[in-house]
């Protein structure tokens, strides 16, 4: 069952159905599901058809992809679904908000997934203003989460998840955690309509201090869940302490929410990067011949 002292959201980062069923099994409940092309290529279903000669077609992937959410919403029906459109350096607006609306009639309580960018940021608004909810996910920077802000405007709370990739900082010495506090406290004086989802969650430690942050949703992978779950689904308080060794400390800028979402820095290394890691393994999935 939940603490009943837990206010925060917990979602699973995964794409295999059995893999939902042992951690809702053990956590005895689960608020949503993210999705992305990387754990889809680490599904077992699609794994095997990575054997030569037996990928997915261009079309078929999607397919499997539609089947997949349709799913997870069936175990979750009153949680989220996150599903990512397809994006690389290249992709057009027009592009993205094509599979968006597309993605959207698949399941009732879907996120549409898109890429901290430019392209990301103009699609954004307008799917928000067409009363669709996102996920704007690769965030690396309070700049980056600003432009969200300030991008989704008018949206309803619930509507807009930010999730900024903790463990994508720490990989190049910085400390993810401080990101996510410092996002936190540039939104404080805002309106709520844009949910912080902390993601790419590495450990115990990186969970324990997003639930003591008072992040509004962590979604983990299963091994962090079934740990928190044999711990007995402690709830930190807090002054829990977290002392990453070896890290950098990310400083707090003092951002404004109000200007418009293109006048702020919006590009970022790491953005750029997992943007290329997920295309990459998408099109690992597929026979480009077909």
């Amino acid at each position: 069952m939940r603490p009943e002292n837990l206010k925060t959201r917990i979602f699973l980062d995964g794409a295999d159905p059995q893999e939902t069923r042992t951690v809702m099994a053990a956590l005895g409940f689960l608020d949503g599901q993210t999705t992305n092309p990387s754990l889809l290529a680490k599904n077992p279903e699609a794994q095997a058809h990575k054997v030569d000669g037996n990928k997915f077609s261009s079309t078929a992937i999607y397919d499997f992809y539609k089947a997949l959410c349709q799913e997870l919403s069936a175990m979750l029906p009153n949680g989220s679904i996150s599903i990512e459109v397809y994006a690389d350096a290249t992709t057009t607006v027009d592009n993205m908000l094509r599979q968006a609306r597309s993605f959207d009639t698949w399941i009732p309580n879907a996120h549409i997934k898109l890429p901290t960018t430019t392209a990301g940021l103009e699609a954004a608004a307008v799917l928000t203003g067409e009363g669709r909810r996102v996920n704007m996910t690769l965030v690396f920077s309070q700049s980056q989460a600003a432009a969200v802000y300030a991008a989704t405007k008018g949206a309803g709370r619930g509507d807009v998840f930010l999730s900024p990739f903790i463990g994508r900082l720490d990989d190049r010495g910085e400390n993810g955690m401080d990101l996510i506090k410092d996002i936190l406290a540039l939104y404080a004086p805002g309106d709520g309509h844009v949910e912080v989802l902390t993601a790419s969650v590495r450990s115990m430690e990186h969970f324990l201090c997003a639930l003591a942050q008072g992040s509004d949703i962590i979604t983990a992978p299963a091994t962090v869940l079934l740990a928190w779950a044999a711990a007995g689904k402690p709830v930190p308080a807090a002054d829990y302490a977290y002392a990453p060794v070896g890290l950098a400390p990310i400083p707090a800028e003092a951002l404004p929410l109000t200007k418009p979402w293109q006048d702020y820095a919006i590009g970022h290394p790491l953005t750029e990067s997992g943007l290329a890691k997920f295309a990459a393994d998408w099109n690992s999935l597929i026979d480009m011949g077909s």
